[in-house]
């Protein structure tokens, strides 16, 4: 009788050889080994140490969370920093996150999304490895490298250790958009990357430390758990959602095309039951599919609360990843803004923060194709290519 392991490498070897041959291709999660169940490679680097692990409720360990796990392991765990939406993942985008205690393990929970965004030398004092184990999407805005920049930085500063667990991209197959222009650095875009920059958040690590990007030139004392049985061509299908507004892995899919809407008057079906594989509102009249946001636990305040919207259900565009062009999608925005561009407000100040650039909305205004505001952005694209395959880890 074949062993179970045999079993799962061939497994693995059959999924590897279908997307050499077939391209991109939907994976379930539990066929890559995560950084988190390599505890073996990471043991040595804790024990006996005073930890602390930036997490959230997708930190898992097979069925356990990452604290569970290492509390059985006897890890002594000190505090456990969690990001924007909360250690339990029930906070809305934006909304500011509380430090107190977890009920169920009594560890001090410090917020990274509440008073700061960085931890502190209180935060860190007496703190000897930092275990940092978030589920990334691969798109510049989404917050969590970000968090991992600051959480680099003070380690670097504090002279505390850093262990990143990878996780898969379930974005890593592609690398799209305008890059990042220094003068629109924010929380939602620290670096000068695209919007889709297809790495792992351990290779993005690796990047930041490499490239100097923390404050002052500092350097963090990194280590990256690598990824078994994944490659960047495989679109991941999480098994928990990284975020309230990303349930699925058609959101997540669709999440660096529509994300773009933020910055406009549109909805993406925050308040719905389809969050980020929807779009539409009340004056948009070419629309197929109506829906209307109300209040609801991803969204307390949903955008076009409590008004019909008009637009388009776009589970099926995701459903047909293997005939889409490769890369972001802007048509529903270009379309929406042709239909709403006489309400001159259809941009907020928040378009620029996602973009990266004002390029973009200028772009639109003037009615630029797809394909030439595409072409617009690779010479960047090619740059940041040049650099990113120094930190590579998969193929």
């Amino acid at each position: 009788m074949l062993d179970k392991r045999y079993i799962i490498f061939l497994f693995n070897l059959f999924i590897m050889a279908g997307l050499m041959a077939q391209g991109s291709q939907l994976v379930e999660y539990e066929s890559i080994v995560t950084g988190a169940r390599q505890y073996q490679k990471y043991e040595s680097k804790i024990r006996g140490k005073v930890v602390a692990v930036v997490a959230n409720m997708a930190s898992t360990v097979g069925d356990k969370h990452l604290v569970d796990f290492l509390l059985e392991k006897e890890v002594r765990i000190a505090k456990v920093f969690s990001p924007e939406h909360g250690f339990r993942g029930d906070k809305d985008a934006g909304e500011l996150v509380d430090s107190n205690i977890d009920a169920e393990t009594g560890i001090q929970l410090v917020s990274l999304y509440g008073q700061h965004k960085k931890p502190t030398y209180s935060d860190l004092e007496n703190i000897d490895v930092v275990i940092f184990d978030l589920q990334d999407v691969g798109v510049r805005f989404y917050t969590y490298i970000s968090t991992l920049t600051y959480v680099m930085e003070a380690c670097a500063e504090n002279g505390v250790k850093l262990i990143v667990l990878d996780r898969p991209n379930p974005n890593g197959f592609y690398v799209d958009g305008p890059v990042l222009e220094e003068k629109y650095k924010s929380f939602v875009g620290m670096h000068p990357v695209p919007i889709v920059y297809g790495m792992t958040i351990g290779e993005y690590a690796k990047m930041v430390n490499g490239e100097n990007w923390l404050y002052n030139g500092l350097h963090c004392d990194l280590t990256v758990i690598p990824l078994e049985n994944y490659s960047r061509n495989m679109i991941v299908k999480l098994p928990i959602k990284p975020s309230p507004n990303l349930p699925n892995w058609e959101s997540i899919y669709l999440y660096p095309s529509l994300c773009l809407f933020e910055g406009t008057v549109v909805s993406v079906g925050r308040g719905t039951r389809m969050p980020f594989q929807i779009y539409g509102h009340p004056q948009i009249v070419y629309g197929s599919f109506v829906f209307t946001p109300f209040p609801n636990a991803g969204s307390k305040k949903p955008k076009l609360q409590g008004e019909k919207c008009y637009g388009q259900n776009l589970k099926g565009y995701a459903h047909n990843y293997k005939n889409n062009e490769s890369g972001l999608n802007l048509l529903w925005l270009t379309e929406a803004y042709k239909t709403l561009n006489n309400d001159s407000t259809f941009f907020n100040n928040y378009f620029e923060k996602l973009a990266g650039t004002d390029k973009l909305r200028k772009q639109i205004e003037k009615e630029w194709s797809q394909q030439k505001i595409k072409k617009s952005w690779q010479q960047g694209i090619k740059k940041f290519k040049a650099i990113r395959e120094k930190y590579l880890i998969y193929n």
